[in-house]
């Protein structure tokens, strides 16, 4: 910069020569400055603009040009393209985060080496998942039910070892699930219909959410869903098993876990009924410990039903390699302990036996922090559940949410459409802001349905809201063919008692991670202003890798994106072999655009079709 003399005063040659570099370090310093509040002001990372990584070299366009550069061109070419080479064909059902070939790291306590140990940074893989050989696109909803391809699923332990039980049978090039399992003797729709038999609220639209522990195949789950209850199916990552991958293949809910030491990613008062039929849990273990976490994730007046071990004793134990009196035993433990922590019994018959968790405040101020279980102090949230140890105390209701209790719940459907009581707990909310973001995904549903008519039809059946609020993607889908996983940040306000207040399902989870299910279990993976909200923690490339992984071939992507990473997100799109449109929102807004992609079908070097 030069000064002129008409405006300063002048200097000798030395005070020039000092000036001069000063000037130019402030002024360098400056821009530095502003530089970097940009970038953490608008929540973005620093890994997202570098161009070492060899990804991505994006030049943001200054603010004031950026519509008009937008006008030019979908995708304003400032981007180099990215190159993602196929994973080994050994890795097509790798589970980054629960993956058996890193289980001897961990230790065997309570089986907590199945919990979520996600590789650290540097061991992260950056390939595309190949499908296995001869992949076929799912069978569609509702006769995926019932049926799937062999290929896509291509494991015989469970055929081989439960042919007696009737969990699945290989029929040519599929697998038929005829409803068996080891409690299911005369088929799950029977073990369903004595279980609402006892449970009336399964039959009157009281009970509407459900976790499965241990849940096999998820046939329970799948049961259910035609009456109405939808169910979460739970099971740990197997050598063999593959248990959630065959539920997900089917259409059913089902989510990688295991009640170990760790709690269970979901709220208190989730559940309107758990259940576990002949899961192997050892309730009675540890201090009833595992029993705590289900009276945690329980709706005060929910319901608790088991059907296996130490159930109907005096006519099963022969079959259990065990004896009478220890099961006898066994049971006696059980009762004493759900007792102790507020469970009453409700009903039984047969192999089936149901406690229901109490909503009276007198039976939890008979605990204390010296009592067993011992009751938890106010220092525990009861709804923190992303990395949190189990704890060996139990949380009473809180006494002001009077319509928490199951029976004070507004019966399904209503209840999707009444703002809940716990609405105050999450920062920023509430009842009007529930109206108003109900009124908002309609809207936004009817577009998105109008930019891909997929959503909808039985092309699409498992979806996921990567970063919901209120569930309002999934309430505006409730009467498609689909069911929504719902995601809430574990580092944002935890709204995900609201999402099952509503009767929806979900999880909390930190996209800075991988997500606990298989590779190709979702046909819709949707989110909104992810990257906005989460850029200065997660890098870009490693979350839409993970999208690619968990994406079933064809799937789709809705991303609901600030034009500033647009550019960015469509080009590591292109890198994973996908093909993606831009297009407005509902409202045509400048600075919002939606971005959406088809994956494609592709075969590995490795495998064939």
């Amino acid at each position: 910069m030069k000064y002129s003399k008409e405006a300063k005063p002048e200097r000798g040659a030395s005070g020039r020569s000092r000036a001069v570099p000063v000037a130019l370090l402030f002024l360098l310093l400056c821009a530095f400055s502003f530089y970097l509040g940009g970038i953490y002001s608008t929540g973005r990372s620093l890994l997202d603009v570098a161009a070492s990584n060899g990804i991505i070299s994006f030049q943001p366009p200054p603010a004031a040009s950026a519509v008009a550069i937008e006008k030019e061109s979908a995708f304003p070419v400032t981007t180099k393209a990215a190159v993602f080479p196929e994973c080994p064909a050994d890795y097509q059902d790798y589970t980054p985060c629960t993956d058996p070939k890193r289980w001897r790291k961990y230790g065997n306590y309570r089986l907590s080496f199945m919990e979520r140990h996600c590789p650290p940074p540097v061991e992260r893989k950056e390939c595309l998942v190949p499908p296995p050989q001869g992949y076929k696109a799912p069978i569609r909803w509702p006769k995926s039910k019932d049926q799937c391809w062999y290929r896509n699923v291509p494991y015989d332990w469970i055929n081989s070892q439960k042919s007696n039980q009737h969990w699945l049978r290989k029929e040519g090039d599929r697998f038929i699930f005829p409803g068996g399992g080891t409690m299911f003797p005369n088929g799950v729709g029977a073990y369903a219909d004595l279980m609402a038999e006892l449970i009336p609220g399964m039959r009157d639209s009281t009970v509407r959410t459900a976790l499965d522990t241990g849940c096999g195949v998820a046939s329970w789950g799948g049961d259910l869903l035609g009456r109405d209850i939808l169910t979460l199916s739970l099971a740990p990552r197997d050598n063999h098993e593959a248990q959630v991958q065959f539920a997900l293949e089917r259409g059913i809910p089902a989510i990688l876990g295991i009640i170990s030491t760790q709690r269970l990613p979901f709220p208190s008062g989730a559940f309107d009924m758990a259940h576990c039929s002949r899961c192997l849990i050892p309730w009675t273990e540890f201090g009833g410990l595992y029993l705590l976490e289900v009276h945690r994730v329980l709706r005060p007046g929910g319901f608790w039903a088991l059907s296996g071990p130490p159930v109907n004793y005096e006519n099963r134990w022969h079959g259990w390699n065990t004896t009478a009196a220890a099961q006898k035993a066994d049971l006696d433990r059980l009762r004493r302990m759900l007792a102790s922590m507020c469970f009453k019994p409700y009903s039984k018959k047969g192999d089936i036996a149901v406690w229901q968790k109490s909503s009276d405040p007198a039976c939890y101020d008979k605990l204390t922090p010296v009592s067993t279980p011992a009751k938890c102090d106010d220092s525990v949230d009861p709804d923190a559940a992303w990395y949190v140890p189990m704890r060996s105390c139990l949380t009473a209701p809180n006494p002001r949410y009077k319509k928490l209790a199951l029976d004070a719940t507004p019966k399904w459907p209503q209840r999707l459409a009444v703002a809940p009581e716990r609405i105050a707990t999450v920062p920023g909310s509430s009842a009007a802001a529930f109206k108003h973001d109900d009124g908002k995904w309609k809207l936004r549903t009817k577009h998105y349905k109008a930019l891909l008519p997929a959503l909808g039809s039985d092309k699409i059946r498992n979806v996921m809201d990567m970063n919901t609020v209120y569930g309002g993607l999934a309430a505006s889908l409730v009467k498609d063919p689909v069911w929504v996983m719902n995601v809430v940040s574990s580092y944002g306000p935890n709204s995900l008692g609201l999402v099952y207040d509503r009767g929806l399902i979900g999880t909390n989870h930190d996209w800075c991670e991988a997500f606990s299910t298989y590779p190709r279990t979702y046909d819709l993976l949707h989110l909104d202003g992810l990257f906005t909200a989460e850029s200065h923690r997660c890098e870009m490339k490693f979350v839409l890798l993970e999208m690619d992984r968990i994406l079933r071939p064809t799937g789709y992507a809705i991303i609901r994106e600030n034009t500033y990473f647009l550019d960015s997100i469509a080009t590591i799109a292109k890198g994973m072999r996908w093909n993606c449109d831009k297009h407005d929102t509902e409202y045509k807004a400048d600075k919002e655009k939606v971005l959406i992609c088809q994956k494609k079908f592709w075969s590995g070097k490795n495998t064939q079709h």
